[in-house]
């Protein structure tokens, strides 16, 4: 894939840019499939209307890699890479946040308007999920 703004040199979690275009009529964001994103989508979920001091997230995949959209309001999100935690603020439609396979992702902070888009690289998979941040550092450390 040829991915303008995606370090596929980089291990873990990273930020992606895509391209937006604002003029008079608004704000326009692109996302063109083997160009500005990592992985082809096979599936897409919203989350919004999420209450205050609710989590979503708390797991990890096996196999799918996701990228994370705040296309209105914010959200914290929580990534962990098996050593290393980050915070991430997505708070602009234009900033994605790719989640390769063994990854734990959290999100939090959730604004009133938040709308928050995730784009998956597989189909529902029940058994793609680490759901215990332990067996996730466990799973982790014996992959490498």
């Amino acid at each position: 894939m040829n991915l303008s703004s995606f370090n596929s040199s980089v291990r873990g979690p990273q930020l992606v840019s895509l391209p937006s275009h604002e003029d008079a009529r608004g704000l326009l964001v692109v996302g063109e499939v083997e160009r500005e994103l990592p992985f082809v989508p096979r599936r897409f979920f919203v989350i919004n209307e999420v209450p205050p001091l609710e989590k979503r997230g708390s797991h990890a995949h096996r196999v799918c890699h996701q990228l994370l959209i705040c296309v209105s309001g914010s959200v914290r999100c929580y990534v962990h890479d098996g050593v290393s935690g980050f915070d991430y603020y997505l708070d602009s439609p234009s900033q994605a946040l790719y989640l390769p396979p063994m990854t734990w992702g959290e999100q939090s902070e959730y604004s009133e308007d938040a709308v928050l888009i995730c784009l998956a690289s597989h189909t529902y998979d029940a058994e793609d999920y680490i759901t215990n941040f332990d067996g996730f550092l466990r799973d982790v450390s014996q992959a490498t």
